[in-house]
């Protein structure tokens, strides 16, 4: 019975060290599809402005995804992401991205590509952006945080590395 409760005890040890261990990785693995998955958004932001030069920049996330079973691609559904990501929810971060236009001219001049973690400490710890100058940044991301609204939050980030 005594060697019995060591061997438990032995596995509850090595089970405190693993554990946290692993959330951490699970954190990191997160982070990094969250980094790749805006850098995407971000390169789809371009490729939509030039196919659709009198829209500018999407307006939308949704604008550069589509149905997951056969997308026609067209201004509303550009078929440039993966229909997962253009939910806004992926690899438990909450993406978003926004066309911003100039002045009353209808054509989207700049965009921002934000992401947020869905369960901060849990999923993630970091937020990341990306505006229209290409730039990765990344920022502590806080309880309850939601993607980058703007350029001028974003631009306040630290750039990633």
């Amino acid at each position: 019975m005594i060697e019995l409760l060591i061997v438990v005890a032995i596995i509850l040890i090595i089970a405190a060290v693993a554990i946290p261990n692993l959330l951490r990785a699970r954190i990191a693995a997160n982070e990094s599809s969250a980094a790749s998955s805006v850098r995407s958004i971000a390169t789809a932001e371009v490729t939509y402005s030039a196919a659709y030069p009198s829209l500018g920049y999407a307006a939308a996330l949704a604008n550069l995804g589509g149905l997951p079973a056969g997308c026609t691609p067209s201004s509303a559904t550009a078929c440039l992401i993966d229909s997962v990501l253009s939910t806004g929810v992926k690899s438990g971060y909450a993406f978003k991205a926004t066309g911003f236009p100039s002045g009353s001219s209808p054509v989207n001049i700049a965009f921002v590509v934000g992401a947020a973690p869905s369960a901060f400490n849990q999923t993630g710890v970091r937020n990341f952006c990306i505006i229209t100058d290409g730039v990765l940044r990344s920022n502590p991301g806080v309880s309850g945080g939601l993607p980058a609204p703007d350029a001028a939050t974003c631009v306040a980030y630290a750039i990633a590395q």
